[in-house]
Parts: structure tokens; C-alpha cells; sequence
């Protein structure tokens, strides 16, 4: 080596000398004297024998004592580009630092790493980036570690589990990175900067008051070598900068941004990759990690876009390719801010201990700025990974919308098989305090078993199941609630149930299995129909007074399946269940109501019998319209019928019901309950469109395509201000827990009008908009029900359209509306 060569080797050997010497940090992170006088590869040793003369300081003069930095022209230092690779070199990364909790943000960036190596094939890589040594916690590492777990994230490399390219937290990684800082001194892509914060600072504010960016000037960049000794010498603190070459400009193809640049001299300037403590830089580490852990994509958020400048420097001064990159946009709230704990729950563990399944967490999580290019909304596992590509990730934000969350969590409630909800409720029964210990297997299922239909999320199983099993019977009559109901002779019915009860008629279930809950099903079932045939009552006029007399409540779950829970309740033994109210202190409730209230009719009363009268259109004496047309009164005023009449067929002819298809659904924009269709009913002007109440029951993948039953000459409505032009007809069980599509033949055309079959089509039905619901079709509906084999009937004759019966899926007895 020459005089100068020498001089300038034994400089760079005395700057990373005296850097480690002045360490005071961990020195895990520190860099190490014998790691650099010992070659870690053929590289490093062929750059240490014959050093690259990196500090070619002219002498205590900078080019920035002249107050001008010299420009060259941008060239392309590196692009990152799509790569040619097999699904199994797909490597991709989830980096958290732990100093927190796992939020949205960073679980819908795991979730994309995740769904791009499992669709690939490819490996999922976990590292911990906490050389944050304030903030950095082993209890916030843990913590993510847990939520991951609960998303089922599984990865192939981490810190738990191992691989070829760790240690897997950067806190142990101090020796790759000495090595890398090294390799970059050596080569002369890194120098020392002496400068202090104080002027730092002041040239910062210079910048800023010439109009420039302000960035670091390259004051130390080709200092004195004699200097720099003296100051090491002297224990002067500094830090390690490195050197971006004259002209450079990186670029990237973003996978979900496209072509992003950055010239990187006018950008960022030489900038700091080991601090004066020894401690490495984010970015250094960073872009150090995803070349020797061989990661092949990097998907993050948006915010790490600029980050991508320096960390594709130090990538090609070290001599590594870049990886491809996908940068997300933000996820904000629904006021279109970015998503913070003011807009609720953000935390994965909020999620989950509010009642969120992890399966729905998934889908909506993906949802959060991918989709596939269907209208599919509900997925599983295996659904998302075969679809995912981060093709179909958007440029746009994503809005977190809680409701519709709330909405995929409860679809994905119904989707679960009972038994795999049930440890979860068993959790909830008894850290809500409804159940003193932990619940029986048979108390579990049956508080499922009322839960599970109404559910949005598993916690609200804690106020249904508290609501079956009291019984709110006075505070539901005192407020009204029921006063239709007991304006129909409700007390009749009650002193009839209490009395059957007393004579032990009426099912008491006591516990037991599925063949002791299948025959009490049975039992209750013809309990209830054996009740009706003594009170002439069927439909809502049973069910609903039943359902009072029973649970207090003029709505909820099935009443078998309340009765099983009070069963299951009381066979857990005696204090293991609170705040239960047993059958017998429900009857003794209700006895001492109908004692209280109940007057027997007068047998010497005169009986009374209401005639309905059914006025004829008057001639010539129809109401004026606003332009003075006559216009016609009956437009289908509801019939009354005299006690057990049978309804004519001339009150259905004035309905026009079609057989239709559904042709387009979307979610209305206003409500969740509600869905927008556009049904082709044989209408010469194309399908029309028609809002339903049907989105709790039916996915937007089972709408589709639908053939349906429309009741087509409805007057027009308003829900929720959107305009709908008929009605889908659905069937309703019993205890109103199922819903199911009234569906038409095979192979009876769209536009096929749908009579009783004892008509023949020659009543003309009334006119397009003539039909008012509150009149002609509640004069209607109460006869329309399903008999043993699903058939539609009304009055009891079979619904047909060209001749064949129509027919929901299974319910029977249930009503249509």
C-alpha cells in the first residue's frame, strides 16, 4: 500500500475503533473491534486487505465551507421491478415494534404478507423491530405474538419458532449489522460527521429561510483525515452518515402506487445510519434485514413510502437487488380522518374480547382495500387465500365501517356449527356472572341455541340469555307493549295455558341430550296446536299471546328453545344459574295476573253479531283529483268477513302476483337490514325495482338469481328513501326464527301470474299502484300460510302459477308476508 493509502486505511480503522470504544449502549447492537478485523465473508476480507481509499478527504476544507453543494444531473442509482419467481422464493415480513398493542392497521398489513406467501406458496416471515430501546417492550412483543396467534397468522419464521436467516429481533442482530456498516465504510459509502445538534439545527433553519429543503450539507463528507483523528482522539462524539452518490435517483414500480421516484440528492442528503451511541438507524436495519432474510416482498402502509429512498440506497451500496413493494393505503375513520381510539375499538384484543369471531375479523380485514372483482362479501379462509392477489389491492383509502363488521361478524356467527361457539359462550356465561361456575356442556348448547340467530357479536349472548331467563311479564304489559294483544282476549288464552299447566298438560323440560330436547321439541309443538284447535287461534293470533304468557316478552328467540335453557338452567343444580325464573314461578305470575284481571262473559248477555258491509261504488260520485278528474273510492277497500266465513276468490283476484327473477342486488346504502333489487317480473319497460327487509336473512350470493314471488301492484314506498315497486314474498316458521323464498315452479316463465287454484286467470287484478298494503293485502295476508308439504295457501286453497303449486324450501305452518 502507498504512504496515502495507508494513512487513509488506518483512519477508517481508527473511526470504527474509537465508535465502538465510545458505545455505551447494548452491545448487542455496538459495533465490535474483533468483528472487524475478522473478514465475516470473501467480501468483507477482499475489502479489507485491499480497502477501497472510501475517505478521500482533501483536508479540513469541505465542499460545503464554500456555501454551495455542487449538483450532478439524476441518474437511476436502482428500480425495483416485478420478479420472475417460483411461489416458493416468495418471502414475505410482518415487522412490528413492540411498543404497543396490535392495531388495525398493522393486523390488515400482516394479514396481506400472510395471504400473498400462502397464495403463493411462499413463506411468512414474523420480525421484531425493537431497537427503539425506550419504548420497546418483551410484554408488547407478547402481546402481538397473542393477537396474531387469534387471527391465525401462522408464520414459517420468527423469534418462537426458528429459520435460516435469524435471529429474527433486531435487538440480536447487532453482529450483521456491524458486518453490513463495515462492508459500507470499507467501500466508502459511509464517513463520520462531528457536527453537533446545535448546528444542525442552525443550518436546518438557514435551509428553511433560503426556500430549500433542508437536509444535511456534506460538511464532514470529505473532511481532513487528520482531522477526523483528532477529533476521535479527543473523544468528540459523532455519528456515522452515509454518502449518497452524486446524481442518484431511486425508483420503484409499486405493485399498488406504479411508478414512484425520488431524486435522491435533492431529497434526503447524506443521512444517519449509526447513531454517536453505536446504535444502528431504523432504516439501516430495515433494508439490512430484508436483504439477508432474502424477503422478496415488501407490503406495508403508505407512511413507509419515503422510507423506501434510503433503504434502496443502502441496498445497492451493499450490492443486494430490491425486493418488490406494495404500499397500502391508510385505513381511516368514518369521517374519513385517520383511524385513532377515538373512533372506537382499534386494538385486535378489543376486538376480540368485544366479541368479534376471528374467521369475520379475517374477512372484513381483507376487505379493507382488496376485493376480487365479485360482489361477494362473506368469506372463509381458504375463499380469501385462493382469491388474494396484490393486483386487487386499490390505491384509495379504506374507511373502517364498525356496523358492517358488526354485520359480517353476525353472518359468520350463523356460518359456525354450534359446537365450535360454544366454548366461547361458556366463557362469556360465566365471566359475565349469569352462571357461578363453569356452565355444563347442556347449558352451554342450549344458551347457543337462543343466542345464535340474533347475534352480532358473541357478547350480546350475555343480554339475550339474561333476558330468557327472567321474565318480564308485568313491566311488558305496563308499557303498552302489548295492548293489541290484550285487546284480543289475551287473558282467554293465559287463564287456558294456566290452567292446562295445573293439570299437568302442558311440557315441562327438565334437562338431558339431544333425545330428551328432540322430544320436547315435539311435545311443545303439539301442545301449542292442541291449544289453538280449543281457542279457534293460529298464527300470530297463537303464537304471539303464547310467546307473552310464557317468556314476558313480546319478542325473542324461540319459546321451545327458552324453555330448554330454563331446563338446562335448573338441572345445573341450585345457585348455579342467577336471576332465573322457573316455569312455576312464571305460572304462579301469571295466575295471579288472570285472577287479577280476567271477568267470564255474561251467558245472558245478547250475542251480538258484526255484519261487514261492503259499500258499491256510487256513480258519478267519485272524489275530484287536483285537475277535477272523478277518481274512484275502491281501490280495494278490505272485506271484513262474518265469524268462520271462508274469503272469496274475488278478493285475491284484485292481487297481482308474478313470478320473477332477481337480476341485480346491492346493499341499500342507508340501512344494513335492507336490500335494493331489480326484479324482472315480464314488464314490457325491464325489471323493476323493489327494497326488501331481507338482508338478515339472505347473503347477496344467495339473492342472486333468485326466483321469486312479487306482489306487483302495490302502491309505491318509501324505505329509507329508497323508491320500491312491489314486494318479494318470503315464508316465515312458526316461532319466526327461519325465513325462506316463496319459490315458483320449474319452467313457469317470468311475468306468470300466481292465482288459488280453483281461479282460472279470467279476474282481472286491479291496476299498477292501485293496491294500498294497509287495506287490500292485510285483508289478505292473514289467510296465507304453508301446509305439510311447503305448498303456499290461502284460505285453503294452494297457491299455482301455470298449474303447479308453489312452494317454499321446508317451513310449514308458518306464515307469508
Amino acid at each position: 500500500l502507498s504512504g496515502a493509502s495507508m494513512t487513509r486505511h488506518s483512519a477508517v480503522l481508527a473511526v470504527v475503533a474509537a465508535l465502538t470504544a465510545s458505545t455505551t449502549m447494548r452491545s448487542v447492537v455496538a459495533l465490535r473491534p474483533s468483528l472487524l478485523s475478522a473478514a465475516s465473508s470473501g467480501r468483507a476480507r477482499s475489502r479489507l486487505a485491499a480497502p477501497s481509499g472510501f475517505l478521500a478527504w482533501t483536508g479540513p476544507a469541505s465542499r460545503a465551507a464554500s456555501g454551495s453543494t455542487p449538483r450532478s444531473a439524476p441518474r437511476t442509482l436502482i428500480r425495483s421491478t416485478a420478479q420472475d419467481l417460483d411461489g416458493k422464493d416468495v418471502r414475505c415480513r410482518f415487522a412490528p415494534s413492540p411498543t404497543g398493542t396490535l392495531h388495525v392497521g398493522g393486523a390488515r398489513t400482516a394479514l396481506f404478507n400472510w395471504l400473498k406467501a400462502r397464495n403463493e406458496g411462499g413463506k411468512f416471515v414474523i420480525r421484531i423491530e425493537d431497537t427503539d430501546t425506550a419504548r420497546s417492550t418483551r410484554e408488547s412483543e407478547d402481546s402481538m405474538v397473542k393477537d396474531l396467534r387469534w387471527l391465525g397468522l401462522d408464520w414459517d419464521e420468527g423469534p418462537d419458532v426458528g429459520g435460516d436467516y435469524g435471529p429474527y429481533r433486531q435487538s440480536e442482530r447487532g453482529e450483521i449489522y456491524q458486518a453490513k456498516a463495515k462492508e459500507l465504510m470499507d467501500a466508502g459509502h459511509a464517513y463520520p460527521c462531528f457536527c453537533t445538534q446545535e448546528e444542525l439545527d442552525k443550518k436546518k433553519e438557514e435551509a428553511e429561510a433560503r426556500g430549500e429543503n433542508p437536509k444535511y450539507d456534506g460538511m464532514w463528507r470529505d473532511a481532513d483525515p487528520e482531522l477526523v483523528k483528532q477529533k476521535i482522539d479527543a473523544g468528540e462524539p459523532y455519528t456515522i452518515r452515509f454518502k449518497v452518490p452524486p446524481g442518484a435517483r431511486v425508483e420503484i414500480d409499486d405493485i399498488v402506487r406504479g411508478k414512484v421516484g425520488w431524486d435522491a440528492e435533492a431529497t434526503v442528503g447524506d443521512f444517519i445510519i449509526l447513531r454517536s451511541s453505536g446504535i444502528p438507524v431504523y432504516n439501516f436495519c430495515v433494508a439490512v434485514d430484508d436483504a439477508t432474510m432474502k424477503i422478496s416482498h415488501v407490503i406495508r402502509a403508505e407512511e413507509h413510502l419515503t422510507n423506501t429512498l434510503r433503504q434502496g440506497l443502502i441496498l445497492e451500496a451493499l450490492g443486494y437487488p430490491m425486493p418488490e413493494y406494495a404500499h397500502c393505503s391508510l385505513i381511516l375513520g368514518e369521517d374519513r380522518s385517520k383511524l385513532s381510539k377515538r373512533h372506537g375499538a382499534t386494538s385486535v384484543d378489543q376486538f376480540r374480547k368485544e366479541g368479534f369471531l376471528r374467521d369475520a375479523m379475517i374477512n372484513y380485514l381483507a376487505a379493507l382495500g382488496w376485493n376480487d372483482g365479485t360482489d361477494q362479501e362473506i368469506y372463509d379462509e381458504a375463499e380469501i387465500i385462493e382469491a388474494f392477489g396484490l393486483d386487487r389491492v386499490v390505491k384509495s383509502s379504506a374507511v373502517f365501517d364498525m356496523t358492517k363488521l358488526k354485520w359480517i361478524n353476525g353472518q359468520h356467527i350463523r356460518i359456525q356449527d354450534n359446537a365450535a361457539l360454544q366454548p366461547m359462550i361458556a366463557t362469556i356465561l360465566e365471566d359475565s356472572g349469569i352462571c357461578t361456575s363453569t356452565p355444563t356442556p347442556e347449558l352451554t348448547e342450549a344458551a347457543v341455541a337462543v343466542s345464535v340467530q340474533s347475534m352480532e357479536l358473541l357478547t350480546d349472548s350475555e343480554g339475550i340469555v339474561k333476558r330468557c331467563l327472567g321474565y318480564p311479564l308485568e313491566e311488558t304489559i305496563g308499557s303498552g307493549e302489548a295492548d293489541k294483544l290484550m285487546g284480543d282476549d289475551f287473558l282467554v288464552l293465559a287463564k287456558e295455558l294456566v290452567e292446562r299447566y295445573d293439570a299437568g298438560g302442558m311440557p315441562i323440560f327438565g334437562g338431558g341430550g339431544a333425545d330428551a330436547s328432540d322430544s320436547f321439541n315435539a311435545a311443545w309443538s303439539d301442545f301449542v296446536k292442541d291449544l289453538g284447535k280449543a281457542l279457534d287461534r293460529k298464527g300470530k293470533r297463537l303464537f304471539h299471546p303464547v310467546r307473552l304468557a310464557v317468556t314476558g316478552s313480546m319478542s325473542g328467540p324461540d319459546v321451545a328453545a327458552q324453555m330448554r335453557l330454563l331446563g338446562h338452567a335448573g338441572a345445573a343444580g341450585e345457585g348455579a344459574v342467577v336471576d332465573v325464573m322457573p316455569i312455576t314461578a312464571r305460572m304462579d305470575t301469571l295466575r295471579a295476573f288472570v285472577d287479577a284481571f280476567y271477568v267470564p262473559p255474561d251467558p245472558n248477555a245478547p250475542v251480538v253479531e258484526e255484519v261487514a258491509e261492503v259499500d258499491a261504488p256510487k256513480k258519478g260520485k267519485g272524489k275530484k283529483g287536483k285537475k277535477g278528474a272523478e277518481s274512484d273510492e275502491d281501490d280495494g277497500a278490505a272485506v271484513v268477513l262474518k265469524d268462520g266465513e271462508v274469503p272469496t276468490v274475488c278478493e285475491f283476484a284484485k292481487m297481482d302476483i308474478r313470478v320473477g327473477e332477481l337480476v341485480e342486488v346491492w346493499n341499500h346504502p342507508e340501512s344494513t337490514k335492507l336490500y335494493c333489487e331489480k326484479i324482472d317480473v315480464g314488464d314490457p319497460t325491464g325489471p323493476r325495482e323493489v327494497c326488501s327487509g331481507l338482508a338478515p336473512y339472505f347473503t347477496l350470493e344467495e339473492m342472486k338469481n333468485q326466483r321469486v314471488l312479487v306482489v306487483c301492484n302495490l302502491k309505491p314506498a318509501k324505505m329509507a328513501g329508497f323508491v320500491s315497486n312491489g314486494m318479494v314474498l318470503c315464508a316465515k316458521s312458526e316461532d319466526e326464527s327461519r325465513v325462506e323464498f316463496m319459490e315458483p315452479p320449474e319452467g313457469v316463465p317470468v311475468g306468470t301470474r300466481v292465482l288459488p287454484e280453483i281461479m282460472d286467470g279470467g279476474i282481472e287484478p286491479l291496476g299498477p299502484n292501485q293496491v294500498k298494503k294497509k287495506k287490500v293485502w292485510e285483508g289478505i295476508s292473514p289467510d296465507l300460510t304453508n301446509n305439510e308439504a311447503s305448498e303456499a295457501m290461502w284460505a285453503g286453497r294452494r297457491l299455482m302459477a301455470d298449474g303447479q303449486p308453489c312452494k317454499a324450501k321446508s317451513i310449514t305452518g308458518g306464515t307469508i308476508g
